[in-house]
């Protein structure tokens, strides 16, 4: 690192305001995925939906078909480097890191999809959470 390395910038405004947000979503998509494993809680017959505050706090409430449906929450907020913008989330299991997401967003849709371990899920239902990749579609209620 030298002083002219520009360091990121955590904020709430980027391509859209993450006020934008707030609301209830259902998803269409839940996708968790490693190598060469793929779960879609939504596909698979469960629901997924999320609760968004204004100041991007967020619930996310996954009910797979096969187990116990359970929470997740942390807050989404814009990740701003080297004046680009990615819109990012720190889980609260996790509340000092981040990971940013591919994501899109219409008014009424949002998507966003993540690289290897941008996500956990139990895929073998044996208790311990794995690392993976994840894919969310949420439409607004």
């Amino acid at each position: 690192c030298n002083n002219d390395d520009e360091a990121d910038t955590l904020t709430k405004t980027g391509p859209f305001e993450i006020s934008e947000l707030a609301g209830t979503w259902e998803a269409t998509k839940a996708q968790f995925s490693v190598n060469t494993v793929s779960v879609d809680i939504v596909e698979d017959g469960g629901t997924a939906s999320m609760s968004v505050q204004s100041n991007g706090r967020f619930t996310l409430t996954l009910d797979p078909i096969d187990r116990n449906p359970y929470t997740v929450s942390g807050e989404m907020f814009w990740e701003e480097w080297q004046q680009t913008f990615y819109f990012a989330i720190a889980w609260d299991d996790y509340p000092d890191d981040w990971d940013t997401y591919g994501h899109t967003f219409d008014g009424t849709t949002l998507t966003f999809n993540g690289g290897a371990d941008t996500g956990e899920y139990d895929f073998n239902n044996d208790g311990d959470m794995e690392a993976c990749s994840i894919h969310f579609i949420f439409n607004r209620l």
